[in-house]
Order: C-alpha cells, then sequence, then structure tokens
C-alpha cells in the first residue's frame, strides 16, 4: 500500500477546544500498522495505527491554556494542528428552537432580540464554534464535514443563539476557553437523534418505528405536493398578491430513527467533552408521539452517554416554551420534561414565559442561555447560585372552609412564590375519571389550594397545560413554575 499522509477527524482541525481535566481523546487515520508520534503541548507519546488504518492516543489531562499546537509524525508529512485551547467542550442539540442562529430565521421572519447589536458585539477569541451541516445517514458516520473557528461577528451569526449566549457567559464566569458544537436540525423528532442500537432494544420505544412507516406514507406524494406549492407562489408573486403560507415538510432523512444521530452524533462521540445543551420536544408534541416522550426522553439521555462513553454527563435542557400549537400536547412534552429530572446529573430551564403566542420561534433567546448558564454553573461547576424554577412535589387532599374538597399542591423551590396581580391562573383538577376542569386556586405560603365546584372529590391536579400559557407563578429568584401533572399512571 502506498504511504499517505495521517489523517485526523475534522472535530480535531485548527481552532478547536481540547476538554482540560480529563484524559484528551486524539484519533484518526494512517498507514496500516504505521508507528506514529503525538506532541502536543510538553506531551509525547507514540501509538501504531491497526490493520484497518485506525489510531488512538489519549493525553493526559491539563489545566485551561492555550494555544497550543498538535502534531502527528510517522507516516508521510506531519500533520499539524495550530491554536488549539484546553477549555470547556459544550455540545448543543435538538430542533429549531436550538438551531435558531443569531441572525433569524429571515424567511420565517423569525429574529432574535437585539439581533444586530449581539452580532456586531460578538468578538470572542476564547470561544470556539463548530457548526455541523444537517445530514441523516442509514448508519453511524465517523467523520463529518466542518472544522473548528473562532468566534467573530460572521461566524457566531449562523450560529445557535442559545449555545452562543450560553458559551459567552460561562466563558466569563468561569475564566476559561469554551468550545461550542452546534449540531441540531430544525423540526426533528427525538427519535432520529437516537442510535438504532438503543431504539432497537427497547420495546416500548417501538412508536418511533411506527411513526416512520407513517412518515414514509406521506412522503409518497411529496414531490408533487411541492411543485404544486412551487406554481402557487410563482402564480401569487406574477399576480402582486401575498405569497401563500405552505405547510412545512420534513425532510425524510431528518426524520428516520437514528438518522441525525447516525450523521450528526455519532462523529463526535470519541471527543472528551464537557456536557450536553438540548432543546428539543416540539417534533414530539403530536397525539401519536406525545404519549411516549416520558419513556422516549431518558432512554435518549441513557443513549448519548452510552455513546460518549463518559459517565453520566451533564445533560442540561430547555423544556419547550409556551405558544398556540392547536392540536398538538405541549404540556405533555412539558411534563414528560420535567420528569426526566429524575434522571442522575440532569437539570432543567423552564421557558414558559419566554414563549410567543403566535410564533413557535420566540425571539428571547437570551433568557434561554442564560438559564442553560445559570443551572450549568450550579451543578457542573459548583457556583452558589439559585438556579431551579418551582417544581411539583406532590399534592394533598385540603378540606376547604366551605367543607367542599380540594387539593393542596407543594412545591420544591418555592420560596417567595407569587403569581402577580389578579387571580392565580392554570391550574386544573380531575377526579377518578381523570376528565380534568379549570380549578380555582390561592396562594398559601409556598403552596398553592385548588378547588372547583365541578370536581367534588378531586384526586388529580395539573398546572400550565394548554400549549400556550402566560400566566406564571415564580419564586423570589424570577424562575417561572414547571407545567406539571400529579398523574403518575401510565399515559394511555
Amino acid at each position: 500500500m502506498s504511504r499517505a499522509e495521517v489523517r485526523l477527524p475534522n472535530v480535531i482541525s485548527d481552532h478547536a477546544v481540547l476538554q482540560r481535566g480529563r484524559p484528551m481523546h486524539i484519533w484518526g487515520w494512517a498507514t496500516p500498522g504505521a508507528h506514529l508520534q503525538v506532541q502536543f503541548h510538553l506531551q509525547t507519546m507514540t501509538t501504531d495505527a491497526d490493520t484497518l488504518g485506525e489510531w488512538s492516543a489519549w493525553l493526559a489531562p491539563e489545566s485551561a491554556g492555550g494555544p497550543y499546537t498538535l502534531s502527528i509524525t510517522g507516516d508521510g508529512q506531519p500533520t499539524t494542528v495550530k491554536d488549539i485551547l484546553v477549555g470547556d467542550v459544550w455540545f448543543a442539540s435538538g430542533q429549531s428552537n436550538m438551531e435558531m442562529p443569531l441572525s433569524g430565521f429571515p424567511e420565517s421572519n423569525a429574529v432574535v432580540k437585539n439581533a444586530a447589536s449581539e452580532i456586531a458585539a460578538a468578538t470572542n477569541p476564547r470561544i470556539r464554534l463548530l457548526l455541523v451541516d444537517e445530514r441523516g445517514t442509514d448508519t453511524p458516520e465517523n467523520d463529518q464535514a466542518e472544522n473548528w473557528a473562532v468566534c467573530n461577528p460572521q461566524n457566531a451569526a449562523n450560529f445557535s443563539a442559545v449555545a452562543y449566549f450560553f458559551g459567552r457567559e460561562i466563558a466569563a464566569k468561569e475564566n476559561v476557553p469554551i468550545g461550542l458544537i452546534d449540531s441540531s436540525w430544525g423540526g426533528t423528532p427525538a427519535d432520529s437523534w437516537m442510535s438504532m442500537d438503543a431504539l432497537g432494544n427497547n420495546p416500548e420505544l417501538l412508536p418511533a418505528f411506527a411513526s416512520r412507516a407513517t412518515f414514509a406514507h406521506a412522503q409518497t406524494n411529496l414531490e408533487d405536493v411541492v411543485v404544486s406549492e412551487q406554481r402557487q407562489d410563482v402564480a401569487a408573486k406574477a399576480a402582486g398578491k401575498p405569497m401563500p403560507n405552505h405547510p412545512w415538510h420534513p425532510y425524510e432523512k431528518s426524520w428516520l430513527p437514528a438518522g441525525l444521530f447516525n450523521g450528526m452524533v455519532a462523529p463526535f462521540t470519541p471527543y472528551t467533552i464537557k456536557g450536553i445543551l438540548w432543546y428539543q420536544g416540539e417534533s414530539n408534541s403530536g397525539h401519536d408521539r406525545a404519549r411516549y416522550y416520558r419513556t422516549l426522553f431518558p432512554a435518549l439521555i441513557a443513549d448519548w452517554r452510552s455513546q460518549f462513553a463518559q459517565g453520566d454527563l451533564p445533560f442540561l435542557y430547555a423544556q419547550i416554551s409556551s405558544y398556540n400549537s392547536l392540536g398538538e400536547d405541549w404540556g405533555e412534552i412539558r411534563d414528560a420534561q420535567r420528569r426526566a429530572l429524575a434522571v442522575a446529573n440532569t437539570a432543567m430551564v423552564v421557558t414558559l414565559d419566554a414563549g410567543e403566542k403566535t410564533n413557535v420561534h420566540p425571539a428571547d433567546k437570551q433568557t434561554v442561555g442564560a438559564r442553560m448558564a445559570l443551572v450549568a454553573r450550579a451543578t457542573v461547576y459548583g457556583e452558589h447560585v439559585a438556579y431551579e424554577s418551582p417544581l411539583f412535589r406532590q399534592a394533598t387532599a385540603e378540606k376547604l372552609p366551605t367543607g367542599a374538597a380540594g387539593l393542596r399542591v407543594w412545591f420544591d423551590h418555592a420560596e417567595g412564590l407569587h403569581g402577580g396581580e389578579g387571580p392565580i391562573e392554570g391550574f386544573d383538577l380531575a377526579g377518578e375519571d381523570r376528565h380534568y376542569v379549570p380549578a380555582q386556586a390561592r396562594l398559601d405560603g409556598t403552596t398553592v389550594i385548588v378547588s372547583s365546584a365541578a370536581v367534588p372529590h378531586p384526586l388529580y391536579v395539573r398546572y400550565a397545560w394548554p400549549s400556550f400559557f402566560d400566566h406564571n407563578l415564580f419564586n423570589s429568584a424570577g424562575l417561572p413554575a414547571s407545567t406539571f401533572s400529579s398523574d403518575n399512571s401510565p399515559l394511555r
């Protein structure tokens, strides 16, 4: 075989960030059997390529610093990677509210608050950005096409706003270099972001394949539909009329079970990282998909931790926001996300108050990014800051002064619980039949007493269940209470 230069994966490129404080994985490809020398900062070690030409080396943990140079010699010309920092690497993923860049989605009139000034100020050489191409594949990939870039206005404009605001906050508070990997794709379900091993080994996740069959059927006439819509656009433009509002059509590979894991997650699993940022759920909110998100989402967390093989990596996620999504179960998804807090080393950001009734892509990405940074500062970096929203603890029977029956709702992290002016809204009650009706609610210290004449024997209570909800409870830290349901029975 002819000899060739050593090749590294694109995630190990100029301007990369390597994870501080942990063994740093360096790997790549070379001539089978090649004897290689790896040099980085003050470290030198050797490794051999196997019979397939694959090689791997682990560098000892280092403190934050740089810039440094990485070089690999022993097979053709030396391979050199420059301007490497050692700091914290965060992998950000999900659908459109994670994908939404600082420059927004102009085609759908979705903008980020103060976008122009935020982009103009986005010069920070200690923050590095890697924006992953949207790519779904049938089998796991071992590399992807994009390289790292230094954070400047040009590069930041097209990068995830939520991830950028998170990274900016952490870089400032922790005074370390930050690497952000933006691997997101709008309108995609969680099923597509899980590995086929995880989907295939859990019978409770079989709905992923059922929905795939339904989707495949819907694709049969997709080309004709798109051509027809294009003709409508041309006709409207020629007549000087407003452009028609066509429904969104998902791309086939983006809805393929495991497709996005294969193309957009698998290439990064050998890379040492600090933790994961996740913002997704809207595409699982239809009636046929929402009911198994309680199982799906914790399974995704377990799957990614298994694939990255770095222990219980911090998994920080944003609960989907508030939006008037007719015919979908956003309350059920938000409650499923709340329940996923039972998984070790996870933290959730509540974003109900940052939503918009008529815009699925709310402009206030600063609040979401700042709150994700807040939970990271507390749970990952050990700062003593208030970071948790009021979370449902339990509901107990309450006899009202009138003799009627109600429920008292208890919360964790409810210091200074308040709801602003006017009555407390958003609570529903149900009896044994689980038929929920709007209920009256009043604050009593850090609890809420809920009652309804229509439910004489209440057993279950829920809060902020509609897809759009704008009457929030807050604690003294200014963080909104999470959607919840007290009914722990399996969803039917």
